[in-house]
């Protein structure tokens, strides 16, 4: 696995060298994930911020044994527990591949010295920083505001192929509905579309 998507993700965000970029290639290490492996545990403290280069990865928390998607990250994203990693303490969900999955990954300490060789890659960090919140806030808003098949309709629109890719249930779940519900709102809007 190369670095080069993240390398091509990173240029749409700031211009860099071609040795600046050079540097992904020394602190970013390739992980590869089986379906339903985990990257990491709830409970485990979070040491690192990875890259999915190809596949999906799921974020749920576990309560009284029943677990709930918070979110999902698709390719092209970063993910990690932001407080787990700058606090060091143990993580409150887990980080779940759905298929097989490619990740490139970097370990705090090997970040803040990306940072210090190279201050382009801490803008860059600030901005995927802003996405992830502005992310956190679209969800906690989504789900506080809009009915479930408004909830539906928008991440369809934003990943048009979710139903290839991640099972029913999970994207119920992330939904705040049963997968039966859901299977209603699928029909419901078919029908909707035929007519």
């Amino acid at each position: 696995m190369t670095t080069q998507l993240l390398k091509h993700y990173c240029q749409q965000f700031v211009s860099l060298t071609s040795e600046e970029l050079a540097l992904l290639d020394t602190y970013f290490v390739p992980l590869h994930l089986q379906r339903h492996e985990f990257l990491l545990q709830e409970g485990h403290v979070c040491q690192f911020i990875a890259f999915v280069n190809e596949g999906i990865v799921r974020h749920f928390h576990t309560k009284e044994g029943v677990e709930k998607t918070c979110d999902f990250s698709f390719q092209h994203s970063f993910l990690t527990d932001f407080t787990s990693l700058t606090h060091r303490v143990p993580s409150i969900f887990s980080l779940q591949a759905l298929q097989e999955t490619d990740l490139l990954l970097i370990k705090k300490e090997n970040l803040l010295q990306l940072y210090q060789q190279c201050p382009k890659y801490e803008t860059f960090g600030r901005l995927m920083a802003e996405m992830v919140a502005q992310r956190a806030t679209e969800i906690a808003m989504s789900l506080s505001s809009e009915k479930p098949e408004e909830r539906y309709k928008n991440l369809l629109k934003k990943h048009p192929d979710l139903f290839q890719k991640v099972q029913q249930k999970y994207i119920a779940n992330f939904l705040g509905i049963s997968p039966e519900s859901l299977s209603r709102i699928r029909k419901r809007i078919a029908l909707q579309e035929r007519s």
